[in-house]
């Protein structure tokens, strides 16, 4: 099969890919959802230049969809069904997702996914987040908090390292993935990388009244 794989920057797609690639499957796309007004990826913030450092020490060739800020779902699925049409045409078959829980996203998936022909494939269905968060570190990848949800997290949280010591200090309604939205990563280093991307932490602002955000810079 021929994988186009929906690679956010963060952890648990890192995961996800390294499992597909250690087990043999043919990755042959990354692809990405950008804000053009920002031009970072959508919804985890991390600026457009990093995501492709990551694709090029990963070696994947990188597909991008541009959506506007004020965007809707509707928007999104007809740009991503209609990318996933010409990636078809090109010869993939399958989508992957980094997705580990949620029953209703994952079936908007496999409906986006059939509309467009391909099928889904999820690594991480299923698996136990705290059991992954702790693979994810042990496996020596590497990663920092970009954005987190001010409900659950406070802005110290925004650029900090994602290490034991994180998962130590989770209060107990966060889940060690963060699957609920709880927060998002950037992951710069790990074995799915030929090298590792040297960043440095820039301003943390808050957004929406919600959402600190810490700008990742390059180095």
């Amino acid at each position: 099969m021929g994988i186009v794989f929906c690679w956010s920057g963060g952890k648990d797609s890192a995961l996800a890919l390294n499992y597909l690639l250690q087990n043999g499957y043919k990755v042959d796309t990354l692809l990405t959802t950008i804000t053009k007004d920002y031009d970072r990826i959508s919804i985890h913030g991390v600026r457009r230049s990093l995501l492709k450092m990551q694709a090029e020490a990963i070696g994947i060739p990188l597909e991008e969809i541009f959506l506007s800020k004020d965007s809707s779902n509707e928007d999104y699925e007809s740009k991503m069904c209609d990318k996933l049409k010409e990636l078809k045409r090109n010869g993939a078959t399958h989508v992957g997702y980094g997705d580990i829980f949620l029953e209703w996203l994952k079936r908007k998936r496999e409906s986006l996914a059939k509309s467009a022909g391909v099928k889904c494939v999820f690594p991480l269905w299923g698996m136990s987040t705290s059991e992954l968060a702790n693979s994810f570190i042990g496996n020596g990848f590497k990663a920092v908090f970009t954005c987190v949800d001010s409900k659950v997290l406070d802005k110290n949280w925004a650029g900090r390292e994602f290490d034991i010591e994180a998962l130590e200090d989770f209060p107990q309604n966060v889940d060690p993935c963060g699957e609920n939205g709880e927060f998002h990563t950037f992951v710069y280093d790990g074995p799915i990388f030929n090298k590792r991307i040297e960043i440095t932490k820039g301003e943390v602002v808050l957004r929406e009244d919600r959402f600190y955000y810490c700008d990742i810079l390059p180095k």
